[in-house]
């Protein structure tokens, strides 16, 4: 389907409940503020829609219109885990419960829609020069820090430059490592000026990492943002309260008075909680809890398809995980499908021991073999090996995480090798396990596109390298599909890129999975971003209570 552009609305041939929030909100809008149906449809039409499809996206928007958010209310957000290492530091954002507060208080320069294309958000327009070496971000003039002082082109020059140059602690300085430096043409005009092509700094500058901080920025107790919600309290590992930003730049939002972030890490207590209504959204919900909350009155499973995956990791610059054989032979174990049908419940799909599923699209390798389950293989590579056993770190940090490895223990028996399964807290788990012990689980958020994943979990001086897995030969291709223009090239690459990972890398990706959350079913608006829980954590602007 072709889509074109018109007044701000990204359309084509299609219905109302397929357009994205922005679109369904603008369309709102303009009926609300006296736009006839006539008017509404003709700019539909202008923008390839035909007749029919104009006259319904047209009636549902006044349908809609009866569910106009409303303001006002409170509301209780649980994840599923949380410790000391939460911050408000967007360079070090980790976990989920980070990147929900950090898009509750902060903005982007640019803000990913549905679709993964990146759009405008306190860049007003944004454009590149004829080789993607050079982009021009034009900064919106009427936005303010929950403070009131006036934001400008030094915000964003000191909050890039925080990610750039060997002695950044950015957690993702690897995606801008192209990005030679940042110049400031005017108070409202900035360009980021790089080293080599890359038609991705848009999306890249969408992501989680790279919010827009208060020039000289050091204290992360109780910053101040440009967001939908000002900080009233932040205790790490414990909680944190948002009240509503009423000078907000972005006109009408948000809606809700006051909101509560913080985590209960055992899931059933989590889903009791929102059964009982003690919080409104709950995040990670075990797809085993899926039917307990449809039978209950009030609430809803939120459901997003999605490339998220978790994964079983050993490290390869430390024992057992730098002898490849015992790797090959753990790979050999995995029973991809029954993970997919027990323990995720048909939901998501077959992983490939890389990062890469069907639901990026062009991007995946369709062609390459998945792994199969092969115990003869597997007993084979584990006696080369001449490691009889090895013991797991492992947290639920991932809905089913667990029940995965202790499947994978129950193969290993079978072959007569022992694998050791060490429960740990969730409590703390990304400052104190992960990337720490020789094996251990982690859990990822799908990005916005293949060539972002790939670099921030498996380029050879990534922060996230989980394996520590280096491939020349990988991270060349990784430059040069971020500049190669031909689609044809460019999926050669990626695929390329999939298989040595699949090969070389100490990770054990079984499936992909979908992401399945569960609210009360009062709690309107959310969009359906699909790089993070609840939307990509992109609900702080949109969400509303129907009460």
């Amino acid at each position: 389907m072709t889509k074109k552009k018109t007044q701000g609305l990204v359309v084509g041939d299609v219905g109302y409940d397929s357009l994205s929030v922005d679109d369904k909100y603008l369309i709102r809008r303009a009926l609300n503020k006296g736009a006839t149906r006539r008017d509404v449809m003709g700019m539909l039409m202008g923008a390839g829609v035909t007749i029919a499809a104009a006259g319904s996206i047209v009636t549902a928007a006044s349908d809609a219109i009866a569910m106009t958010p409303k303001r006002g209310g409170k509301l209780r957000f649980a994840w599923d885990l949380h410790g000391p290492s939460d911050t408000l530091d967007p360079v070090l954002f980790t976990s989920s419960i980070d990147y929900g507060r950090g898009r509750l208080t902060y903005n982007n320069l640019c803000r990913l829609a549905e679709d993964l294309t990146a759009g405008p958000e306190l860049a007003e327009s944004f454009e590149a020069n004829a080789d993607a070496t050079e982009w021009t971000f034009k900064l919106r003039k009427d936005v303010e820090w929950h403070d009131g002082s006036k934001f400008s082109a030094d915000d964003v020059i000191y909050s890039m430059n925080r990610h750039l140059g060997e002695k950044s602690t950015s957690k993702a300085k690897v995606l801008v490592g192209d990005i030679k430096e940042w110049v400031k043409d005017d108070a409202h005009t900035v360009r980021a000026v790089l080293s080599a092509p890359n038609a991705e700094i848009p999306i890249i500058l969408g992501t989680f990492h790279f919010k827009i901080l208060k020039n000289g920025t050091t204290d992360f107790s109780l910053p101040v943002g440009t967001g939908p919600y000002k900080l009233g309290e932040f205790k790490p590992g414990v909680r944190s309260v948002h009240t509503r930003n009423d000078n907000y730049w972005n006109e009408g939002r948000p809606y809700i008075d006051e909101i509560e972030v913080f985590a209960i890490t055992d899931g059933v207590a989590r889903v009791n909680a929102l059964i009982s209504g003690d919080i409104q959204m709950m995040g990670n919900c075990d797809p085993k809890a899926v039917p307990q909350v449809e039978a209950a009155d009030g609430v809803e499973v939120f459901a997003v398809p999605s490339g998220a995956y978790m994964d079983i990791i050993a490290r390869m610059d430390t024992a057992p995980g730098n002898n490849p054989d015992f790797i090959e032979g753990l790979k050999y174990l995995q029973r991809r499908d029954r993970v997919l049908k027990v323990v995720q419940k048909g939901i998501g799909d077959i992983g490939n021991d890389h990062p890469i599923g069907p639901a990026y699209g062009a991007a995946y390798c369709k062609e390459q073999e998945i792994r199969a389950y092969d115990p003869d293989k597997a007993k084979h590579h584990l006696k080369k090996s001449g490691i009889t056993s090895a013991k797991l770190d492992v947290a639920e940090v991932g809905p089913g995480l667990t029940d995965i490895c202790l499947m994978l223990q129950r193969e290993c028996a079978k072959v007569g090798f022992e694998l050791q399964i060490n429960k740990v807290p969730n409590d703390g788990y990304w400052g104190a396990v992960w990337l720490k012990t020789p094996m251990h689980v982690s859990s990822w958020n799908m990005r916005p596109s293949a060539n972002i994943m790939m670099t921030l979990a498996y380029k050879s001086d990534a922060p996230w390298n989980e394996s520590a897995w280096k491939s020349e030969r990988f991270d060349s291709l990784l430059a040069g599909a971020r500049a190669e223009l031909d689609p044809k090239k460019r999926y050669e690459m990626n695929c390329e890129m999939q298989k040595l990972i699949s090969a070389g890398a100490g990770t054990l990706v079984s499936t992909h999975r979908a992401y399945v959350d569960a609210k009360a079913s009062n709690v309107k608006g959310f969009p359906r971003v699909p790089i993070a829980a609840f939307g990509g954590m992109e609900w702080p602007e949109w969400i509303w209570i129907d009460s």
